[in-house]
């Protein structure tokens, strides 16, 4: 979202956020040193997705810019586009998991919190502690 109270020619707005569209592709050529025509055979095969202006022109990110950096970084490595692909989805899918990790970290924080302070609740959804037997996880559930 852009801030409103930003100024498009004030310098001490200082970089727009990560996810704000406001590089034209010439502009977001040249920060990432490709050639315009690399940008658009990128976004034709899905690997940066530019968002567009109201006349149809690509406006990157600078989160745009970081994934052309690392399709970059990944080609010259050596890897086809193919390849840089499915890389770019996997760590977008870690990313996803990390997160989910982390709220599932914190509601189990909370549950544990919440039965250090009180009685356990009687809902019969609620697992309690599991207890190993010769290397096997039991987990018992209150019926």
């Amino acid at each position: 979202m852009i801030d409103p109270t930003r100024r498009p020619g004030d310098p001490m707005a200082g970089p727009p956020a990560p996810d704000v569209q406001v590089f034209v592709i010439s502009v977001a050529a040249e920060l990432t040193g490709m050639h315009p025509q690399t940008l658009r055979t990128y976004d034709r095969l899905g690997l940066v997705t530019p968002g567009r202006s109201g006349g149809g022109g690509r406006r990157y990110s600078l989160h745009d810019l970081d994934a052309l950096r690392a399709v970059a970084r990944l080609t010259a490595e050596g890897l086809g586009l193919e390849g840089v692909r499915r890389v770019l989805q996997l760590e977008q899918q870690v990313l996803a998991l990390r997160e989910r990790v982390a709220d599932l970290e914190a509601e189990l924080a909370a549950r544990l919190a919440a039965d250090a302070l009180g009685p356990p609740t009687s809902s019969p959804n609620l697992p309690v502690p599991a207890s190993r037997r010769t290397g096997q996880v039991v987990v018992w559930r209150r019926s």
